[in-house]
């Protein structure tokens, strides 16, 4: 199976991040820079907690039910 893929331009920031991963120079560079672009990412994703909690939409028993969610998916042995 094929699959079509949509062109889209890119945006700033995927501009902004090719400029920048062109100019590094070690793998320790990279390993720094996924470690930066993570730490900003954990950043924005406590912020929308952070939002959804103010805004009731979770709270202690929410993140309670959460501990026995299972959405895992389940095994199924290949034949």
């Amino acid at each position: 199976m094929m699959e079509t893929m949509i062109k889209q331009p890119l945006n700033k920031a995927q501009i902004e991040l090719l400029n920048t991963v062109a100019h590094l120079e070690s793998e320790e560079d990279l390993r720094e820079l996924k470690h930066t672009l993570a730490l900003f990412f954990a950043k924005l994703a406590d912020k929308e907690m952070d939002r959804l909690w103010d805004e009731g939409i979770i709270n202690d028993e929410v993140i309670e039910g959460w501990k026995h969610e299972h959405m895992r998916t389940p095994y199924r042995p290949q034949m």
